[in-house]
């Protein structure tokens, strides 16, 4: 005698797939278009006409209107598949609050930084104006006492990903398997940051002209164990950043030229990605998407392959920037340093740059909503 299962319930390692499989054959059936880009976001249109924009993630739905009328039939037939509740304007979703006020949109973590702060016991800490110390160099070599590793693994996983923070938390984040009193200390500074921008959050305005923009910069040997650089990219869209990324990079860079080239790989590498989610959503990008970077020698690599004898060691890969730049799908540009927001990214700031770079992320305080 066998069981045979007949609905695919919570906890069971095949679930996953079998509620993926089946809300996604529910939802082609209705007329939605799966993005060939991004499996969990679906465009249902008329045409050159955006009508329904879904993403799923889990049993979670979000649906954006173009249109009352589809947008009416698209919920009275989920309710006739699913049970499910309809639960109006996006206030609240994993984790993010959201508050939409007309031409604009406020995305926060108020409530959950103050959760951390509790869990920490960090209320009546002196607030900072920076989350890392201009200068710092995190190692693993030094001296100093080892710290309780689920303790320092728990505060550095709690910590969100507003991007004001993000270079903090990638720093903090490297050493769960060797933390020290240096680690935590610096863990406990990003809290002291958190509590003084707790009312802080990312402002994204209503534009006219949805162009897409990206900013690419790297810190060379930033790491003191290994030598490996940094890389860090944003990407903004009409007002403010929407997808911005930074990590450690895979191999040694003999150069800042290298590991300016490296970086500028990975964010052509997303520029790319994001052209065709802007395509499935009916954003077409005329022309070359512009990258800035501010090293001169890694934009000539990328124009002008006679720099060969230079690069002769770089990976195959990285020559995605020439190859794009000939496609004209994206365009390297030179920029100056202090116009390069990347920045934020990939080193410790002091507070002017600091301050100045996150309004133009466009990260700033709210104190209440009445006032914006």
């Amino acid at each position: 005698m066998v069981y045979r299962l007949k609905k695919a319930l919570y906890g069971l390692k095949q679930a996953p797939r079998a509620w993926y499989a089946r809300i996604d054959n529910y939802l082609v059936s209705l007329g939605f278009e799966r993005s060939a880009s991004e499996p969990i976001l679906y465009v249902k249109k008329n045409e050159a006409e955006t009508q329904l924009i879904m993403s799923l993630y889990v049993d979670d739905l979000l649906v954006t209107r173009g249109d009352n009328n589809v947008l009416s039939d698209f919920k009275v037939k989920m309710k006739e598949m699913f049970e499910m509740s309809n639960l109006g304007l996006m206030t609240y979703f994993l984790g993010m609050e959201v508050y939409q006020a007309e031409r604009r949109i406020f995305l926060s973590q108020q409530t959950f930084a103050m959760k951390i702060l509790s869990k920490f016991s960090m209320e009546s800490y002196k607030p900072i104006s920076t989350p890392m110390a201009i200068g710092m160099k995190l190692s693993s070599q030094r001296a100093y006492e080892q710290v309780s590793k689920p303790s320092y693994r728990s505060l550095v996983g709690c910590l969100f990903t507003r991007p004001d923070i993000m270079f903090a938390v990638s720093m903090l984040s490297r050493f769960m398997h060797c933390c020290n009193e240096q680690h935590l200390q610096a863990a406990k500074r990003v809290l002291r940051y958190i509590k003084g921008t707790l009312s802080y959050r990312v402002l994204y305005n209503k534009a006219e002209n949805l162009r897409l923009k990206g900013y690419t910069d790297s810190d060379w040997a930033s790491s003191s164990d290994d030598m490996k650089s940094t890389s860090g990219y944003a990407f903004t869209l009409g007002s403010s950043m929407f997808c911005w990324s930074l990590r450690k990079q895979n191999l040694v860079a003999q150069s800042t030229v290298e590991a300016e080239y490296v970086a500028a790989a990975a964010a052509v590498n997303q520029a790319i990605w994001l052209r065709k989610i802007l395509d499935d959503l009916n954003l077409h990008q005329e022309g070359a998407t512009e990258i800035f970077c501010d090293n001169k020698s890694a934009v000539a690599i990328a124009k002008n392959p006679v720099f060969h004898g230079r690069t002769n060691h770089f990976s195959i890969k990285l020559h995605v920037v020439r190859e794009m730049e000939q496609a004209r799908e994206v365009e390297l540009i030179h920029c100056n340093s202090e116009e390069q927001i990347a920045d934020i990214f990939t080193k410790a700031l002091n507070a002017a740059r600091f301050i100045k770079l996150r309004k133009e992320l466009g990260v700033s305080s709210m104190e209440t909503k009445e006032e914006c």
